[in-house]
């Protein structure tokens, strides 16, 4: 059940029933990790039985198999192998839940003819080419063999055809999954193509002709994302038939049975108007959603010998090749662009409002990947705001994914299909319901034997037993719990934080570590440069200030043009470091569309020197620069380079801006200088961004078409190292303060960046995610290489050669630490991360529980740590501007994403503030939220139990409740104080304790019993002491209820139940530690006190309210006082409960859990780390342990052999 063990849907070695699939649906849809699909056909036996069945229950079982759609399947089907399959149960599975999803599917077909097929068999390569592109010839791809007419002999009749052959596929969450034959297994569209490479894309400049087009349709479907939006009678057919509502009119037409005619009026009119709004905001989101996606455009593609032609972009297919206006346009579509440059606004997607540079596709035989090529990738859905063509008349993009296998699509489906949430709330509340419905089944036993010894009809027994059940399982539970959410949902809108996906609100009360960006988000998006540090032979040079004030050289060559800067409206747009790196120079940039005059060859841009100053003696003059091609910055890479030449150059030079030590190892030895560790150390340590330049004269013509065919590789290779650009980049003045709070409350706080290991950790001490006493200590890994295993390293930071990675046993072991695991943090490159996963895998949640800084991180490694995180049962929380950490803001529980859009759906969050200050508050309004749902969820529960007390005593006498009564509890009382109980502002700031996850904890359940025996105990109580009183008269047992109202039984109950549900609503509403206190809610506590007044009247001077609620006067003035203190008794004794029972019967939260979850952001934890562990692995450099024990030097050095060792393992594996 591996997620990459194949990319089929299906098991191929399987005949027929259920087949286990290897994947998940399709790489795009992320939530899923596990899935199994069925296949079922028709049977006229068994639909002959389905029918019968459906017939003999009076259409019942329609009901319940619109709920379970798979059980209508299996009864009217039978299964069969996938080959003859007409239907499809999915069945998914979170890999984080246990439970199973179920969805059905029909497999539908589509006629293709024979002729769309005839192409080229051999490509020049000797792969096979097809209509479906070309494809290397593995086992699963070989061809998508269509059902011939030979082959069809055992498929449905509908499949037959003598002149046609057919497509088989389905349609899952809007991406298509196409029948392969030789595999007998679905594959998902979007893999037809992958392993295409570069050269394949650019082998399809000339477009497809009008037959292969036509065929690409048929098995790819039409390029639209389709957002159903129903009608408003398909919409109250929905509505009605929910499950819920379903019970809602079985209470009602039992209401009416039993003659509570207001009541059943009531209810009946507020779930009609509750319908009819949740119509109109269904059908406003589905429109809302769907105009916002719909995009139709009118574009240009290419015909092979047919010049260009204008379709519709629903019409675009894989491998179509667009032409793109100067002007840009919004993109139908993903494509790889392989002529010119775009100017690409990606801020729907990314939130980035920085335009991005896309650039051509470089040719060659590496695959293409989107993520890895994103710098030449224009997704679906982005506005290209500019396109510039260079080479050639026009500026192409090959077509690789339409629809819903988009990038654009791929987030429409996660909105549509979010991923299940794993969280112990929900799934306890659904078991507590269930037994709820079990209470509800022993006491309709209770009230069937009883109401048979008090002799009452069968119909009315009958009739009032499934009351009970209406009375214990409170049909308005699920409205209510969502009342929560919305008003913490409303609340963070007003304060500029939007979110796509409420029910994750509450998950931010659970965050036990936020992941934050370093770049824009716990520092500022601008950058300021300090200088730049010159070379002078192997030597540093003194920091040079003003960089316009260098020499004219490779240096200063370097500064003015490697960089992607572009013109747009007369602005220069672009990365922020680079505008500040070529304004500190000075140099102007132009974008010539032809030939430049003083360069006499086409360029991409020149950049232009300042007015002439004068020079110092012997330097060269300034000329313009003109930029012949680009190297794109990549995260995996950690480089961009430009190729540039200028006026009297016999040939161009490359020019290459990155990491340091990534280019320093691309450099010549003899030109990188002996101090260059030095150097760079004292500069990250003091917070700065240091990048490094290198350049590298090109035998090639100073041409764009020569620049055209070299490679990346060639151009990077024997640079010469040219200096240091250093940069400032402060922190934000919120950072510190939000780092500092989240510590307290033990949180814990992590950064990855991208950026250097040193800058990194300089940046966390800075902003407090590591004290100024606390210890940070390097892990340095290194992947086997010569017959030697992988290895690791730990450095304290104290040792010169920690952050470089320089192995040298002699210096390090000079640097001792005392073992302090509760004040030990841990920093670790990409590359270490990399090493960890794949060779050190038990190792791996041991370093994650205790590192604070993961630099050099790539995107997607950003995405793994987050996941490897939820794998340690953390709750994780992401906070980031968007720009390349996309997947993991959406990977993470709770995702935040930085951006001035009004809503984002790269994450569940959208921020608007600059600054982390929005973390604290989701995290506050996610615990007021959790809590004032479990405070809801018991409320609620109270309600219905309390209830159910009063109708158990009432029918135990033969009596009930009366018509209006029951409509002066439920809508009344309840549902005001129910709906404003949950207004509650959240506590003004954060605390270390949290909410409980779980519904089905002793804490919770334990109030619960108690609060019930106290409601049973007064209730009673009030009930004997009426019958101990001298003036009581019986109420006539003879006759029926409700006709035997008004009696003292009744009265007194009813009395007492009412001021117990405004006794609990105030009781489960306490304010600290999640909430302000109940008297800042002035609605609630207004509702509480008039409430409370009317019911404290009805039982002094009953007056007009008397009759209509079927209550008797009680004329003993004694007796009205001693019910009023039998309530206030309850009262006290119900917040004795919740505030001084419930913290001694819960224990410390948590303690099940690893131990080491909560790492070094709360030091006063004491299982933040293993004191074992840590004393091992520092113990001061004085003595080997033994030939077989560890080494006792501040630096300690573990293989992959020496994990495996019987006499030698990690310190870090010992817990």
């Amino acid at each position: 059940m591996s997620a990459d063990s194949s990319p089929l849907v299906g098991s191929p070695a399987a005949s027929y029933g259920t087949l286990m699939i290897g994947t998940s649906i399709g790489p795009l849809s992320s939530s899923a990790s596990s899935v199994r699909l069925s296949g079922y056909c028709g049977s006229p036996w068994r639909a002959i039985g389905y029918h019968a069945v459906v017939w003999v229950l009076a259409g019942i079982p329609l009901l319940l198999f619109r709920w379970k759609p798979s059980w209508g399947v299996r009864l009217r089907s039978r299964p069969c192998s996938l080959a003859h399959a007409e239907t499809l149960v999915i069945e998914t599975r979170d890999k984080e839940d246990s439970s199973w999803q179920l969805f059905t599917v029909q497999v539908q077909t589509e006629a293709v003819v024979e002729g769309s097929l005839e192409l080229p068999l051999q490509a020049e390569d000797g792969r096979s080419k097809m209509a479906l592109g070309a494809v290397p010839e593995t086992p699963w791809k070989d061809t998508a063999r269509l059902h011939r007419r030979e082959e069809a002999g055992r498929l449905p009749l509908a499949f037959l055809s003598p002149q046609k052959q057919v497509v088989r596929y389905y349609l899952f969450q809007g991406r298509r999954y196409v029948w392969i034959e030789t595999q007998q297994a679905f594959l998902q569209v979007s893999l037809l193509g992958h392993g295409h490479t570069c050269d394949d894309i650019h082998s399809s400049r000339s477009g497809l002709s009008l037959p292969d087009q036509t065929m690409r349709k048929t098995i790819f479907g039409p390029n639209v994302i389709s957002i159903p939006v129903k009608s408003y009678p398909q919409l109250l057919v929905d509505e009605v038939l929910n499950p819920y509502y379903g019970f809602q009119a079985f209470s009602i037409g039992l209401w009416l049975a039993d003659h509570y005619y207001w009541y059943a009026l009531c209810i009946f009119l507020i779930s009609a108007i509750s319908i009819c709004l949740s119509m109109l905001k269904t059908r406003k989101q589905s429109q809302t959603l769907k105009d916002m996606v719909k995009l139709s455009v009118r574009v240009r593609v290419c015909r092979p010998g047919e010049g260009e032609e204008w379709v519709d972009s629903s019409k675009l297919v894989p491998g179509d090749c667009l032409v793109l206006p100067p002007e840009g346009g919004l993109m139908p579509c993903d494509a790889a662009l392989v002529a010119g440059e775009c100017m690409v606004n990606e801020s729907c997607l990314t939130g980035e409002s920085v335009p991005v540079l896309k650039t051509a596709l470089p040719e060659g035989p590496r695959p293409y990947c989107p993520e890895s090529h994103r710098r030449h990738t224009l997704f679906c859905g982005t506005l290209v705001l500019q396109a510039r063509a260079y080479g050639g008349p026009h500026v192409l993009a090959v077509v690789t994914q339409t629809g819903f296998c988009t990038a654009k699509g791929g987030l429409v489906s996660s909105i549509l299909h979010p991923r299940p949430i794993n969280f112990k709330f929900y799934k306890h509340s659904m078991k507590f319901v269930a037994a709820l419905s079990v209470l509800a089944l022993l006491g309709t036993i209770y009230s069937i034997f009883i109401l048979h010894h008090n002799r009452v009809p069968v119909n009315e027994i009958v009739i009032r037993a499934l009351d009970l059940v209406t009375v214990v399982v409170p049909p308005a539970l699920p409205a209510a719990m969502t009342v929560c959410t919305l008003y913490a949902q409303s609340r963070l809108q007003a304060q500029g934080i939007f979110c796509i996906h409420p029910l994750r609100i509450n998950l931010g009360g659970k965050l036990r570590l936020v992941c934050f960006d370093k770049t824009g988000t716990l520092t500022e998006n601008g950058l300021d440069v300090m200088g730049v540090v010159p070379l002078k032979g192997q030597a540093f040079l003194p920091l040079v200030p003003e960089p316009r004030c260098l020499p004219m050289g490779p240096l200063l060559r370097a500064l003015a043009t490697c960089h992607a800067l572009s013109w747009l409206q007369d602005t220069p747009v672009g990365d922020p470091m680079d505008l500040k790196m070529v304004e500190s120079t000075g140099w102007v940039l132009e974008e010539e569309p032809a030939a430049d005059a003083a360069l006499g060859t086409p360029v991409l841009a020149v950049m232009r020197p300042p007015p002439w100053e004068p020079q110092t003696q012997g330097t060269e003059p300034h000329v313009p620069l003109g930029v012949l091609g680009r190297f794109p910055f990549s995260s995996s890479l950690q480089r961009m380079g430009v190729v540039v030449a200028w006026p009297g150059a016999a040939q161009p030079e490359a020019y290459i801006k990155g990491s340091p030590e990534l280019v320093a190892s691309l450099c010549s030895p003899d030109t990188v200088p002996a101090d260059f560790s030095k150097t760079l150390q004292s500069y990250t340590a003091a917070g700065y961004r240091v990048v490094a330049l290198a350049c590298k004269p090109l035998s090639i013509a100073p041409s764009m078409e020569a620049v055209q065919q070299l490679s990346r590789d060639t151009a990077e290779q024997d640079l010469s190292f040219l200096g240091l650009l250093v940069m400032r980049n402060l922190l934000k003045p919120q950072t510190t303060r939000v780092i500092q709070a989240l510590r307290r409350t033990c949180i814990r706080t992590v950064m990855v960046t991208g950026d250097n290991l040193q800058t990194a950790v300089t940046v966390a001490r800075g902003c407090g995610m590591v004290a100024p006493r606390e210890r940070l200590v390097i892990i340095h890994a290194t992947y086997p290489e010569q017959g030697r295993p992988a290895s690791l390293e730990f450095l304290p930071t104290e040792c010169p050669t920690a952050v470089n990675g320089a192995k040298d046993p002699d210096k390090a072991a000079s640097y001792t630490m005392e073992p302090d695991p509760q004040s030990s943090h841990l920093a670790l490159s990409g590359s270490t991360f990399g090493v960890l996963m794949k060779h050190f895998p038990k190792l791996l949640p041991k370093v994650l529980v205790q590192a604070t800084v993961f630099a050099r991180m790539a995107p997607e490694q950003k995405t793994e740590l987050v996941c490897e995180l939820q794998r340690l049962q953390y709750c994780v929380g992401m906070c980031g501007d968007g720009a390349n950490d996309c997947g993991a803001l959406k990977a993470a529980d709770v995702g935040i994403s930085l951006s001035q859009a009004e809503a984002s759906v790269v994450s569940p969050f959208t921020s608007s503030m600059p600054s982390i200050e929005c973390v604290p508050m989701v995290i506050r309004e996610g615990r007021c939220s959790l809590d004032t749902s479990f405070s809801m969820f018991k409320y609620m529960a109270l309600y219905s139990l309390t209830q159910f007390v009063s109708v158990l005593i009432l029918y135990t006498i033969n009596t009930n409740l009366g018509d209006l009564q029951f409509l002066a509890i439920d809508l009344v009382i309840t549902t005001t104080v129910a709906v404003l109980m949950s207004r509650t502002q959240p506590a003004l700031a954060l605390g270390r304790a949290r909410p409980p996850g779980a519904l089905l904890s002793v804490p919770v359940l334990s109030t619960l019993l108690l609060q019930m025996a106290l409601v049973a105990g007064v209730q009673l109580g009030g009930y004997f002491l009426v019958v101990a009183q001298p003036w009581f008269v019986p109420l006539n047992k003879t006759v029926p209820a409700p006709d035997n109202l008004p009696n003292y039984e009744n009265t007194v109950v009813f009395s007492l139940s009412s001021f117990q549900y405004l006794i609990l609503a105030a009781a489960v509403s306490k304010g600290a530690p999640f909430r302000q206190p109940l008297y800042t809610n002035v609605p609630f506590l207004v509702a509480l006190v008039l409430l409370g007044s009317v019911l404290v009247g009805l039982i002094l001077v009953p007056g007009l309210l008397q009759g209509p609620l079927g209550l008797r006067n009680i004329a003993d003035t004694c007796f009205k006082l001693l019910l009023l203190g039998l309530a206030a008794c309850n009262f006290v004794g119900a917040f004795m409960l919740e505030v001084g029972c419930r913290p001694r019967l819960g224990g410390k939260e948590g303690q099940r859990d690893l131990g080491l979850r909560l790492g070094p952001s709360c030091p006063s934890t004491p299982h933040s780390l293993c004191r074992v562990c840590w004393t091992s692995v520092f113990q001061p450099a004085c003595s080997s342990s033994g030939p077989n024990g560890p080494p006792r030097s501040a630096s300690s050095s573990w293989n992959r052999s020496s994990l495996s060792s019987p006499g030698r393992r990690c310190p870090l594996l010992v817990l």
